[in-house]
């Protein structure tokens, strides 16, 4: 038996030995048009309703889109009544244009007119089908049968377009080669001049030429030849807008669009993440997004990114995929100890006003509305660097670097029991019942100090096992005198080896926080940490959670 793959051929490559296009840069944005309205909206499940289209017009307006595909007026009455609402009821500004999906049939055209009646601007888009396979299959027409059914639906577009300007339309012209990257190029070519014949457009209003890829066939760099080869044979090239409509077939909607740039287009048609038939249509989101990153301003706001997708997943009925770039709940997050280390350091190292260089962050969260505090999580495979992370950023524990080796340890004991991700919460509880109230026999009952001419004497009140021990020692401050004062209970011998506190909040209610590092002579270095209003009482709490701590077996080595 022959494999599988024997069905299927390779996608020939395109003659353009002087390709530009390679050695190019973006240094501008496109022209946008969003299809969301009509593209996306056929590809729903559940269409959306009136109301809803009206809402997500509204919202591709606020994020600056100057075009706007809404509907296909010809194919059905709700089509035709949602762009009549959008006219009659002012609802387009004066500088957007509405854009409409027409095929070369004269009715539809006609139909189409009456659509637009009264609006002040307009795109009409024209298409019909042009591939081998389209000619072939569902046609069975020839390349000069093809070429007739554009030519006629242009000429009827001119001529039921004349009663539009008469009344102050700015209509525009769009056509689409549909199928052109399957489309034999100088067929493509033919079939696009003979169109711009017929349109005679100027320098001041160019036609606009659509060069989609209806199924993505090839790889972005055929894709980009294709497009270059277009854009150089174009005899009428200073009066003709290339314009992109790429879908994700094979994954690579958004680079076959951005080598397709490179290749001389000037316009762009997709829509808000990518919402198409099939695998989708190009998503608008991550090109803008992706131009911003760069250092190129893309002419559209995403300033809010969770309200546009609020409103996106409620109108479609759709959901934004967790790892879809820019707006996914997770692609700002790091769960590699490796990484959230990194993340930790380099945005720390980030001074204000400086160009945009934290580790594995291509863009500033804030920018497009997201959170920071999302961006480091816990799960098993997270280091000791990301809880630190978490119990400052979330909870304000600065915890010394010292201590995180322990801390990641435990969490991520906790991690591998719950095989799960852990939340905030359970990290900073974990982290309360570990540190600041360890179970064990040491329980403190009373402490107070009392400054002497050179020294510093403690009263303590303590109990271990059950067992109250009166105490007093002096010392050169409070921890001095207490570890002296330790001697007395038989509780182990130790050495302070850090010590680190800091307050949590402001104010006089706000509570203290202490970190200290002991060594027993026994060998046992841990970490306790105690919380106070009394920054002075903080810290003695501190060593009582390290004595709980060796007496519960916690070993680990310093860092």
């Amino acid at each position: 038996m022959l494999p599988a793959s024997t069905k299927y051929r390779p996608f020939p490559s395109v003659d353009l030995p002087n390709r530009r296009w390679p050695n190019r840069t973006l240094t501008h944005a496109p022209l946008w048009c969003s299809v969301d309205l009509r593209d996306g909206n056929q590809a729903l499940a559940q269409p959306m309703s009136v109301d809803e289209k009206l809402e997500f017009f509204d919202l591709l307006v606020a994020i600056g889109f100057k075009e706007i595909e809404v509907g296909f007026p010809s194919a059905s009455q709700i089509e035709f009544d949602f762009i009549r609402r959008l006219i009659d009821e002012d609802r387009v500004p004066d500088d957007v244009a509405i854009q409409i999906l027409c095929q070369a049939r004269e009715e539809l055209v006609t139909r189409s007119c009456e659509a637009l009646r009264g609006a002040r601007r307009v795109i009409f888009h024209l298409y019909n089908s042009t591939s081998p396979a389209q000619r072939r299959y569902v046609f069975n027409a020839s390349r000069a049968d093809i070429v007739r059914i554009a030519v006629q639906g242009t000429e009827w577009v001119k001529r039921d377009g004349e009663a539009l300007v008469g009344t102050g339309t700015d209509l525009r012209f769009e056509y689409t080669p549909e199928s052109f990257t399957s489309t034999e190029l100088d067929f493509a070519l033919e079939i696009c001049e003979r169109v711009t014949d017929v349109w005679a457009p100027t320098v001041e209003r160019p036609i606009i030429i659509n060069l989609p890829a209806t199924v993505e066939y090839a790889m972005p760099n055929v894709h980009a030849d294709q497009i270059e080869w277009m854009s150089t044979h174009l005899s009428r090239r200073d009066r003709t807008i290339v314009s992109l409509h790429t879908h994700n077939d094979r994954g690579t909607g958004v680079a076959a669009t951005e080598l397709g740039l490179l290749a001389g287009a000037e316009r762009v048609e997709g829509t808000l993440f990518g919402n198409g038939e099939r695998t989708g249509n190009l998503d608008l989101v991550t090109v803008a997004l992706n131009l911003y990153t760069h250092g190129i301003d893309p002419g559209l706001d995403f300033s809010d990114l969770p309200r546009i997708r609020e409103v996106y997943e409620r109108c479609t009925r759709l959901d934004v995929p967790p790892r879809q770039p820019y707006a996914g709940d997770l692609v700002f997050t790091a769960f590699s100890g490796s990484h959230q280390d990194a993340i930790r350091k380099s945005w720390a190292a980030q001074a204000p006003g400086a160009p945009w260089d934290v580790l594995y962050i291509p863009i500033d969260p804030a920018d497009i509305g997201r959170s920071y505090k999302a961006i480091i999580r816990i799960n098993s495979q997270s280091g000791k660097g990301g809880v630190a992370y978490v119990l400052e950023h979330e909870y304000g524990f600065m915890l010394p670097k010292a201590m995180h080796k322990e801390i990641g340890r435990l969490v991520n004991d906790l991690a591998d029991a719950t095989g799960r991700e852990l939340t905030a919460a359970e990290i900073r509880d974990a982290f309360i019942h570990a540190y600041v109230e360890p179970d064990g026999p040491v329980v403190l009952d009373r402490f107070r100090t009392t400054e002497l001419d050179d020294a510093v004497r403690c009263d303590a009140v303590l109990r271990v096992n059950g067992q109250v021990h009166a105490l007093a020692a002096e010392g050169n401050g409070p921890i001095d005198a207490f570890v002296r004062a330790l001697v007395a209970t038989g509780l182990p011998l130790f050495d302070v080896l850090s010590y680190a506190e800091h307050s949590l909040g402001r104010g006089t209610t706000a509570r203290a926080v202490s970190y200290i590092q002991i060594r027993t002579n026994r060998g046992a270095t841990v970490f306790g940490a105690g919380m106070d209003t009394n920054i002075e009482l903080a810290s003695i709490r501190a060593i009582v959670s390290a004595l709980n701590r060796v007496d519960r077996g916690v070993r680990h080595a310093s860092a």
